[in-house]
């Protein structure tokens, strides 16, 4: 179960319109009192792989997107998508783990890493249709969807539009609730300068994430304890900063409202969120539950906006359990509802 602390889920007093979330940036000493699990990393190194190798380009609606194709087998294919400002390496930690039982996509969403801008407008609709003609271009049927954030949005909209396509659904600390409520627009607008915008030069940038406060002011609104997990992988994290998508993105995170839709997602769904995420309340993940049937929340303690970096052994513990298990059930099939709430950390 999530701590009585955070049972709530949104802030509560006058401010709450303005951060909903009841999480708080923290100072980087702080890290030192989290436990052995936050940024302990899977025996599959991604280190160890020549990811230009497995890098490929797609033309879709006339534009480039850009892809990570690793692994093969016979098990239902696994999309990994990003969030707002992100890229296919927000993925790192975890595309090896599921590469080495299955087929594994983790692409760019267009106007962010390096896939074009689009020629339509950018939208969490045509977003999704991105990720539903890729499938098609690779000769996909149903696939396991993961999404972050953005990406969240963006799985649970081909789960509703594509449903065929989708075998089961994972929600990591997804947008699409309070963000379209007008509780946090302030919040998000602020998200342009909240947002790291740090130069993606190699080791100009692991010297920078050498200094502790630093790292911590630049990325401690996305991750609980950056100074925590290692430099090189927080280099690849800001691959995705400052591309010309992202504009245009937030206004569609704000300007789009399906949860009058989230009924109608019939595949067995895993909602994963961080206990202590400042961008997205923990009360979201709730909202989620509760609209979509059979689901089951999986809760990580003092963990931020991004728990596959965070505790990427425990979120590819839970993934590969929950994604084994659907295909297990067969996507005919719904599981019965689940309000309970399971806690890592």
């Amino acid at each position: 179960m999530a701590s009585e602390n955070h049972a709530q889920g949104y802030r509560r007093g006058p401010l709450r319109h303005v951060f909903p979330s009841p999480s708080r940036p923290i100072g980087w000493r702080r890290a030192a009192k989290t436990d052995s699990g936050y940024g302990a990393c899977d025996a599959n190194d991604w280190r160890e792989i020549d990811w230009l190798a497995h890098q490929h380009q797609a033309e879709i609606a006339g534009r480039t997107v850009n892809y990570v194709d690793i692994g093969s087998g016979d098990a239902v294919p696994l999309v990994f998508v990003h969030g707002l400002g992100g890229c296919w390496q927000n993925w790192l930690e975890n595309i090896p783990r599921i590469a080495a039982q299955r087929r594994v996509i983790a692409l760019d969403l267009p106007g962010f890493g390096a896939s074009q801008m689009p020629i339509k407008p950018i939208s969490i609709t045509n977003f999704a249709a991105t990720v539903d003609l890729l499938c098609d271009l690779l000769g996909f049927g149903t696939v396991a969807l993961v999404g972050n954030s953005m990406g969240g949005f963006t799985a649970a909209e081909v789960a509703i539009r594509h449903p065929e396509r989708v075998e089961c659904l994972v929600l990591v600390d997804a947008a699409g609730i309070s963000i379209t409520s007008g509780m946090d627009r302030l919040t998000t607008v602020l998200a342009r300068f909240i947002t790291p915008s740090i130069p993606a030069d190699g080791d100009r940038t692991k010297r920078i994430f050498s200094r502790p406060a630093f790292t911590q002011g630049a990325l401690g609104s996305v991750m609980r304890h950056p100074t925590r997990l290692k430099k090189d992988l927080l280099a690849e994290q800001v691959q995705g900063s400052g591309k010309p998508g992202f504009a245009s993105a937030l206004e569609a995170l704000l300007s789009y409202d399906f949860k009058h839709r989230l009924c109608e997602i019939s595949c067995p769904t895993l909602i994963v969120q961080g206990s202590e995420d400042f961008l997205v309340p923990l009360g979201d993940a709730y909202e989620f539950n509760r609209l979509i049937a059979g689901s089951t929340t999986l809760i990580m303690e003092d963990t931020g906006h991004v728990p596959m970096i965070e505790r990427p052994l425990a979120f590819n513990d839970a993934l590969v359990e929950f994604v084994s298990h659907s295909e297990t059930l067969g996507s005919t099939l719904t599981p019965a509802k689940d309000d309970a709430e399971t806690s890592a950390g």
